[in-house]
């Protein structure tokens, strides 16, 4: 799957002139706690987040009326406070691509772009609801979490015994192990037992580290 499979399209955006308020007010109104920043030719300029805007924003404790602030608010620009070194990553991206670039580089949104221009954007609550899907979180079943050696066929042995007891598998994940050459195997498992799937993983030598209904 690819960043393009679950971006936001056509996403918010401000000019570099937009005043501050302007983009607190949009960003209330449209939900959103990020923007890109877009110049008249649509090219990406910068970013912009809430917590930006609300940092450059008097404090509660200002000895300033609220008539002051709005004037203060209205003079300040998006360009002043904006982020100019922006992380970016293509349509044509993997999911986990993007969401490695998230994770190395702490920011919590991508604008997607396709030759400057930004066709979309990718945020950590995006990545979150794929890690939902990914891990059949919504879906009934037993899941099961077993330790597994890093050998080739695995996976198809243990699909393989999974369907030859009527289970069908939901999701699976695999995750790093304990020491070299192992890996920890989530596996959600419908139409079947609990102890029945228990039984025949342990009948074909697997470790059960976690097994629950979920």
């Amino acid at each position: 799957m690819l960043v393009k499979d679950r971006m936001t399209l056509n996403p918010v955006t401000v000019s570099p002139d937009t005043s501050v308020s302007e983009a607190l007010n949009l960003m209330r109104q449209r939900k959103v706690r990020r923007m890109p920043v877009v110049d008249k030719h649509g090219h990406l300029v910068g970013i912009v987040a809430e917590k930006d805007l609300l940092y450059a924003s008097p404090s509660p404790a200002t000895s300033l009326n609220v008539y002051e602030i709005g004037y203060l608010l209205s003079k300040l620009k998006v360009k002043e406070i904006m982020a100019r070194d922006i992380v970016t990553v293509t349509e044509d991206a993997p999911l986990e691509e993007a969401a490695r670039i998230m994770v190395d580089s702490s920011v919590s949104g991508l604008p997607v772009v396709r030759d400057r221009n930004v066709v979309g954007i990718i945020t950590e609550t995006d990545i979150f609801k794929i890690l939902l899907e990914m891990m059949g979180a919504r879906n009934l079943g037993t899941r099961l979490t077993i330790q597994v050696h890093d050998q080739p066929g695995t996976l198809s042995r243990i699909a393989g015994t999974i369907a030859g007891i009527g289970g069908d598998i939901v999701a699976l994940g695999t995750f790093r192990g304990e020491g070299h050459g192992h890996s920890l195997l989530v596996i959600k498992v419908c139409c079947i037992e609990q102890d029945a799937l228990v039984e025949a993983m342990r009948g074909q030598g697997f470790e059960i580290v976690d097994v629950r209904a979920a």
